[in-house]
């Protein structure tokens, strides 16, 4: 099989999740309304905490970029995949595939990073709390924020540099419904080593480095919390909670879908796999922090007010304008 260089691709042809036209139909229906509820509850989180200025702390910070993030890393794969469908037409431009490769990569980093940031606020908030307002001031919130995005940015950038040097043979079809990088490198029919050490290097470091600084916090904040009245215990952990639910389902779902692929032999088990960390994790984060933190369940209650008193006043003016325009056209005739 004779190889072509890259610059000769033109085009890659995404599978998806089946080949079953009948099931395609439901595919689309059921990617949209996750796709929108994603959207709409990561938008009312970040919506809630600029609002309500009880929430304009640096632990309610984090997680609006959090839900930024959710919604930058599911409009990466989403929406690409529902044109698709639609078009009846698999095919992605190489130029596409390798952004949507950056884009996954940044957004997918930056959650990585922010639920690391997110733990080392919960301990400095708890073992420290005199000291809280001082250390974690706004100027420091923004560069820890500035700090996990130039991170992951460089991390994904080094990816994408990889993935621009490597060549490809006849076979583009890649067995998955977005353009990831493990499956780019499976294409390709040049020297992968130095991709392949180059992921599982930065993964190590990448993911380590995060999950470390996670534990040791945790580890403390326990330490801390075992000390405290049963008052201060509930508290302690109703703030805590929420977090590790979102750190437990971020990282359990990215080792069962590791653990997947390496029990089953079908790329498209591993591509239904791969749903649990690229849309199910995303879909979830805003509903286990509205139903977990008391303060984001006051704040969602004093939005959904506001936008209630705005759709009823709206419809006021609705039905009454076009009354006063006839009386107005009436009285000038």
């Amino acid at each position: 099989m004779k190889a072509a260089n890259q610059t000769a691709v033109s085009e890659f042809f995404l599978l998806g999740l089946t080949d079953d036209p009948e099931l395609l139909l439901l595919i689309f229906y059921l990617f949209l309304a996750m796709y929108l509820v994603t959207v709409l509850g990561n938008l009312l989180i970040i919506l809630a905490i600029s609002s309500d200025s009880n929430l304009h702390t640096p632990m309610y910070f984090f997680l609006s970029n959090l839900s930024f993030s959710d919604i930058c890393l599911v409009s990466c794969t989403i929406p690409k995949m529902l044109v698709n469908i639609g078009a009846q037409d698999q095919s992605t431009s190489y130029t596409g595939c390798l952004s949507q490769i950056f884009s996954v990569l940044v957004f997918g980093g930056l959650e990585n990073c922010l639920l690391a940031v997110m733990a080392y606020d919960r301990y400095v908030a708890i073992c420290h709390p005199l000291r809280y307002t001082v250390i974690m001031n706004p100027q420091f919130c923004v560069l820890l924020f500035f700090l996990s995005l130039f991170i992951s940015t460089v991390h994904a950038m080094l990816h994408t540099l990889m993935a621009l040097r490597l060549s490809f043979c006849t076979d583009l079809e890649i067995p998955h419904f977005f353009c990831e990088l493990a499956q780019i490198i499976k294409l390709s029919c040049s020297n992968t080593l130095s991709n392949n050490m180059l992921v599982y290097s930065m993964a190590g470091l990448f993911a380590g480095v995060p999950v470390f600084g996670i534990i040791f916090s945790y580890m403390h904040i326990v330490s801390s919390v075992l000390r405290m009245s049963s008052r201060g215990k509930y508290k302690a952990f109703s703030t805590c909670g929420s977090h590790l639910s979102v750190v437990s389902l971020f990282y359990g779902t990215g080792v069962g879908v590791y653990i997947s692929s390496v029990v089953t032999d079908s790329p498209r088990k591993r591509a239904v796999a791969s749903v649990m960390y690229s849309v199910a994790t995303q879909i979830l984060n805003p509903f286990i922090y509205a139903l977990r933190n008391r303060d984001m369940k006051e704040a969602l209650r004093r939005l959904s007010g506001i936008l209630l008193s705005f759709l009823s006043c709206g419809i006021c003016f609705r039905f009454r304008f076009p009354e006063q325009v006839k009386v107005t056209g009436f009285g000038g005739s």
